[in-house]
This record gives structure tokens, C-alpha cells and sequence, in this order.
């Protein structure tokens, strides 16, 4: 039921890493919006351990197990609490969630929208200048003038008019400049001396800075909604979001078009005014666009991520990063620092991981059910391998929602292996096999095709769908991901939530598998990547699954990348195939019979995607969109780099706040939600079910 209610008990409260988990006297104070604790219940007459304001905080149950849960205030604060079963967490997160919802809203009910402030933020000094002194009374205080100017007493504040909302936003944004001139100056100071970049202060007052205006842009945010609220009955259809920048008509408001209201847009480069001048995608055809794999190109992009010279000097703003972070934090909204990126999107990285099509196709050309479970489990196990790029372990690019991706892969049939024990793969990762032409230099049917697409079909929770599929022998494979990422101290764990299918449909067999989990460990020195988890692959028709160990390694001793697995008859329990090595070096197949394979994965054949070129690519296909980017980080500009990737970023806020406001819903492309998960439109079990059919009635 939707009723306040007091409610008051003891539950586990995670305080840190030395003491852990600690009961704790809980007491919700649904008056005051406030969530209390005390020792224990007898201390309950003293004053609070600790207090939280619940308005506009957020209540969310955990995922790791069905009694814990997380109160995030809008301080920023955080209080991890564990119930002692799933029917009392839900009990106090209802309660909380009412009274939060109560107090968040009267927040903009009864409060006056805004007071007339001035503010006037400036550095003192620049990093440049000789004369700048550390005096032992200066903090953080000294570095800000904020004026407050109160209105006389007695006097009804007015409603805010839009064109007030327009000064806010013109302050605000200068704040912003100042406070990125700010940061600038303080990153800008020698790394040893009397004052460095790394003095703890300073650290503190970048934190802060950051936090009070990312604080600001949330309260920006609740008086748009309130005005939103206010005048929506009021307001002909169509026109309801005009108001938020009177000066700029509707068309152009798609098109992120509060940025050319200020005189600091002048100076931006022209491909950063053009990422944000893109329309908004619903606004574009959504239609599926069926790609011509004649007009990709052998991809020569080789952006092996190798290069530590930018984490080595940019160090301060990791140590930055982490002073902000709290273990177990989730990442999904952490804006990351542009030099940790990869030169690519998370839909290319997903493309990469079919760098051995010839083992993807060879899986159907098994003798039997047993031959095409292990082949799949190789094709699987090898694909990890090339979709890395280099040793250090760096961050594609995030998606924005409607980004998509398209790619194919050639081979001839020759190298594809048709019969057990047989190998595609005897070729050097440098050696490429020329492939069949006829006179008109197109390809002859004596080759495989193997297309991809990928689609970012969802914002928050951040999804991705992709799908491959080789016409000539009847097989695709379908697959949806959530990415979950979460601050784990000295490392980040990603856990890849989701599902994907391979259809072999001259079998009529299903193979539904799933992916492990990716940890960037060491992200102080030099960090790397390390797969861990439990992922299992099953055929229902046939009985054979797979289950594979990726291992992480033990604090001490032990292998890095450790892999193992086993493939079993399930109705007879009997392990057919055993398998053991690392995920990026070699592999060792043990089979029943007790024939031995070895697998190279450094040796194994890389045949190189095809891609359409950049002017003939759409504005949301991942390499058009993310090009100035790739290009800034190619030069190892990453100021540049920096401000495009925040155009992008921006111009993705907008848009989902528009959608938002105008209650308009996201419409994908390629993508159709089913379920829990996402189906390609068009998928091939579709289209061949449908040929079928038509020559049946033919007949």
C-alpha cells in the first residue's frame, strides 16, 4: 500500500573493508524525509551514528543477492544495508521509496522555483603565474566568490519566466568555463615542489568543484521539469518543450541547439558544432537499411592499444577518479577520462570477436551433434583472443542509443574445414588468403559471406544487440547485452548480462550460450585485462552442453587467463571432450577417444572485416560518429578528443530528456524487443521458414 509509515528495526549496515558488515538501529522518520541509525536500540534517545536526507535520493535493490540493498542521497552519500530476508529488504525499500517519493516532490511543489543569485566564480591566479604562493590560510573556500542576494522580506517571489530559465543556463555555462579553467590551472602545476598537481587539497577541491556543479545541473533539471508540469495542459500540442530556449524554434531545439546561445560555442571547432548540430535520430528514417556488402572495403584501421605514454602522464586524474569512486559503485553513469578509450565502439569490439569466420562456419560441416558442439566450443574460445586490442586494457567507446555498426567477412570455401580433426586455421595472423574474382571483379560463389550489425538499442540500462549471419550455409547467430560495471578498488569487474543464440539451421539446432565476465585489473600501474566467470553452452535438440572456467588469478601463484571446460552427452552424463590452456595462447583439446589438439590462438588466421568507407556510412554508424574522436586520439590530442566525445555525450542527455518531456518513446532500427531480450527484424530462421513455406504451397 502507498501509505507513510514510521518504521524502525535493526538491519546490517556495510561500513567499510577492515570492519565489514555491522547491525545497526534503523529508524525512518517519514516527517522529516530522514533515514537515522543509532548503535542499538537503547541508544535511540542520543543523537544519530548518522543521518540521511531521503528527498531525492534513490533506493535500489541489489543483483547480488535478494537481501541487500543500496540508499544513494542526493549528497551523494551512500548507506549499503542488508535485511535478513527478501520479504523484510522489500518492506523497508517500499517504505523508503514512498517517503523519498513524498519529499522529492514537495521539493518542487512548495518551494519558490529560485532566488536571484549572482554568482561570480573565478581562479585566483593562473598555474602560469610566478606570483601564485600557498598562504597557510588558504582552502577551497578562498578559491570561490559566491554572492547571495536576498530578496526583501515580505515580497512574493514571482514565478520563474522562460526567458529567466535562458540567464540561468547563460550563468551556468560560464560557471562551467570557469570551473574547467579551474581544473586546468590546478593540473597544470608541476608534478614536485612546494605545489603540485597532487597536493591533497587541490584534489579535494576538484572533487568539489565538480560535485557542486554537477549538483547545479540537476537542479537546472527538476525547474525544467517544473516548469514542464506547469505548462503542459497550457500549451498547444507540439509545442510543449519551446519554452525551455524561447530564441531557438522547435526543429532546431532536436538538434542540441542551446549550445549556439553562447558566445563560448563560437570558438568550438566546426566537427564539434556539426556532432551536436546531428537531428535527433527518431527523427531520421528508422527504417532498416539492407547494406551492400560489395561497397565494404577490407578494413586497414590496426589500432592496437599498446601505447601507456597517456595513463603514465595523466596519473593525477585517475588518482582523481578513484577519490570519487566507492567500492562497489556502479560505472554505468561515471563519466571516464577520454585517454583510457580505445579507438573504437563497443559495437565494433563485439564485431571483432568474429575475427575467425572460418571457424564460425566450419561449426555446421560437423559429422555430428558431439563434432558441432566442440566446434563451437572452439570457435567460442578462440574468438576472446583478437577481440582485444594490445595488452593494456583500455575502454571502447560507449554507444549512444540508435549508434549502429555493419560489417562482413570473406573467405573462400577452401578454407573452411568440412571434415573432424581438419583445420582452417594453418595460415599466420599476417598471411591473408587472396580470394576467387571473376572479370568483373566481383566475388564468385566459391566464397563465404558472413555479414554483421550491431545496434545500441537501449540508453539506461546500457543494451546492445548483434547479429551475423552466413546465408550459403544457413547459420546466424542472435545475441543481446547489458554491460554492468562496478568499482571493485584497484580494479573494474564488467559483467556481461544477456543471451545469445546460434541457429544451425540445416540441423534444426539451437546453441544458446552466454559470455564471462571482463576485469581491467592494476588500473594504477599498468593495467590489464583478465576474463573470470562460469559460462555454460547447450543444445536442447541434440542433449550436449559445454560448461567453461574462466579463471582469475589467485592472489598468489597461479596462471594468468586460465581456461577450462568440458562438452558431455547429457542424458548419459559422459564427458566427450575436455579442454584446458589460456583464452589468448594456446589451447588443448582432449578427446574421448584420447586424441589430442593443440590450438595456437597467436598463429591462428585473422581475416580482416570489411567496412563501408566513412562517406558512405550514416551519421549514426559507429565510425562516421565516433571519426573526430579516433582521430583526436590517433594525434594524442585528448583535450580535443575530450570535447568531441562531451558533444556526443550531451547532445545523447538532450535528446533522452526531450523524449522524456514529450513522453516520446525510442524507436529502434534493426533491433525488436522479445521478452527479456532483443531479435534482429529479419532474422535468417525467418526468412528461410518463409522460403520453405512459399515452395510447399507452391508444390
Amino acid at each position: 500500500s502507498d501509505h507513510m509509515e514510521n518504521i524502525c528495526g535493526y538491519l546490517m549496515k556495510y561500513t567499510n573493508l577492515v570492519t565489514g558488515w555491522q547491525y545497526r538501529y534503523f529508524v525512518l522518520n517519514n516527517d522529516a524525509g530522514l533515514l537515522e541509525y543509532f548503535v542499538n536500540e537503547q541508544s535511540r534517545h542520543l543523537k544519530p551514528r548518522g543521518t540521511l536526507q531521503l528527498a531525492g535520493a534513490v533506493i535500489s535493490p541489489s543483483d547480488e543477492d535478494s537481501h541487500t540493498f543500496t540508499v544513494n542521497a542526493a549528497s551523494g552519500e551512500q548507506y549499503k544495508l542488508r535485511a535478513t530476508d527478501a520479504k523484510e529488504r522489500q518492506h523497508w525499500v517500499s517504505r523508503l521509496q514512498i517517503c523519498t517519493q513524498h519529499h522529492t516532490e514537495a521539493i518542487g511543489k512548495n518551494n519558490p522555483p529560485l532566488k536571484s543569485r549572482s554568482f561570480s566564480l573565478a581562479s585566483q591566479g593562473s598555474a602560469n603565474s610566478p606570483g601564485v604562493q600557498r598562504r597557510p590560510s588558504q582552502n577551497a573556500v578562498s578559491f570561490f566568490n559566491v554572492g547571495h542576494h536576498r530578496l526583501p522580506t515580505g515580497k512574493r517571489v514571482p514565478i520563474m519566466q522562460p526567458d529567466h530559465l535562458v540567464d540561468v543556463r547563460e550563468m551556468m555555462s560560464q560557471a562551467e568555463g570557469q570551473q574547467r579553467d579551474l581544473i586546468r590551472s590546478i593540473e597544470c602545476l608541476p608534478a614536485s615542489g612546494h605545489l603540485t598537481s597532487l597536493d591533497q587539497d587541490l584534489l579535494m577541491l576538484k572533487a568539489t568543484s565538480m560535485a557542486t556543479m554537477n549538483c547545479l545541473n540537476d537542479c537546472f533539471h527538476i525547474l525544467q521539469l517544473q516548469h514542464a508540469s506547469q505548462q503542459k495542459g497550457s500549451l498547444p500540442a507540439g509545442t510543449t518543450i519551446s519554452w525551455l530556449e524561447p530564441k531557438i524554434s522547435l526543429a532546431n531545439h532536436f538538434k542540441n541547439g542551446a549550445a549556439q546561445n553562447f558566445p563560448a560555442e563560437i570558438n568550438k571547432p566546426a566537427s564539434v558544432r556539426e556532432e551536436q548540430s546531428i537531428a535527433e535520430p527518431c527523427q531520421l528514417t528508422r527504417e532498416p537499411e539492407e547494406i551492400n556488402p560489395d561497397e565494404e572495403l577490407e578494413d586497414i584501421c590496426d589500432d592496437k592499444e599498446d601505447d601507456l605514454g597517456a595513463v603514465e602522464e595523466q596519473r593525477s586524474v585517475i588518482l582523481h577518479l578513484l577519490s570519487q569512486l566507492k567500492l562497489g559503485m556502479d560505472l554505468t553513469r561515471v563519466v571516464l577520462p577520454t585517454f583510457i578509450l580505445e579507438k573504437r565502439s563497443l559495437l565494433e569490439m563485439y564485431a571483432d570477436f568474429m575475427s575467425h569466420p572460418d571457424l564460425f562456419v566450419a561449426i555446421t560441416n560437423g559429422s555430428g551433434p558431439e563434432e558441432r558442439m566442440i566446434r563451437f566450443v572452439e570457435y567460442y574460445l578462440t574468438s576472446f583472443h583478437e577481440g582485444r586490442k594490445g595488452a593494456i586494457a583500455k575502454k571502447p567507446y560507449n554507444p549512444i542509443i540508435g549508434e549502429t555498426f555493419h560489417c562482413s567477412w570473406r573467405m573462400p570455401k577452401s578454407s573452411v574445414a568440412t571434415e573432424a580433426g581438419t583445420s582452417s586455421s594453418v595460415h599466420s595472423p599476417s598471411e591473408q588468403v587472396a580470394l576467387p574474382k571473376d572479370a568483373e571483379g566481383q566475388v564468385e560463389p566459391d566464397c563465404y559471406t558472413v555479414k554483421f550489425v550491431a545496434e545500441q538499442v537501449s540508453h539506461h540500462p546500457p543494451v546492445s544487440g548483434f547479429y551475423a549471419e552466413c546465408v550459403e550455409r544457413n547459420m546466424c547467430v542472435n545475441a543481446h547485452v547489458w554491460t554492468k560495471s562496478k568499482f571493485l578498488g584497484m580494479s573494474i569487474g564488467v559483467t556481461m548480462v544477456g543471451e545469445g543464440v546460434l541457429h544451425l539451421l540445416e540441423h534444426g539446432e539451437e546453441y544458446t550460450f552466454s559470455l564471462p565476465c571482463a576485469y581491467a585489473r592494476s588500473i594504477l600501474t599498468v593495467p590489464w585485462v583478465e576474463l573470470g566467470g562460469k559460462v555454460n553452452i547447450n543444445c536442447a535438440k541434440t542433449g550436449y552442453s559445454a560448461s567453461i572456467n574462466f579463471h582469475t588469478k589467485p592472489f598468489y601463484g597461479g596462471k594468468l587467463h586460465r581456461v577450462t571446460g568440458e562438452v558431455k552427452q547429457n542424458m548419459t552424463n559422459t564427458v566427450v571432450c575436455r579442454v584446458q590452456g589460456e583464452w589468448n595462447s594456446v589451447l588443448e583439446f582432449t578427446y574421448s577417444n584420447g586424441d589430442t589438439k593443440y590450438v595456437d590462438l597467436t598463429k591462428l588466421s585473422v581475416t580482416r572485416k570489411r567496412v563501408r568507407p566513412l562517406e558512405k556510412q550514416g551519421p549514426f554508424e559507429s565510425r562516421r560518429l565516433w571519426q573526430h574522436v579516433t582521430e583526436s586520439l590517433r594525434d594524442g590530442d585528448i583535450d580535443k578528443a575530450t570535447e568531441h566525445k562531451r558533444a556526443l555525450e550531451e547532445r545523447q542527455r538532450n535528446e533522452e530528456r526531450l523524449r522524456a518531456e514529450t513522453e516520446t518513446p525510442w524507436c529502434t532500427k534493426y533491433f525488436l524487443k522479445d521478452g527479456d531480450g532483443w531479435v534482429y527484424h529479419k532474422p535468417l530462421w525467418k526468412t528461410v521458414s518463409a522460403a520453405q513455406t512459399q515452395q510447399t504451397d507452391s508444390n
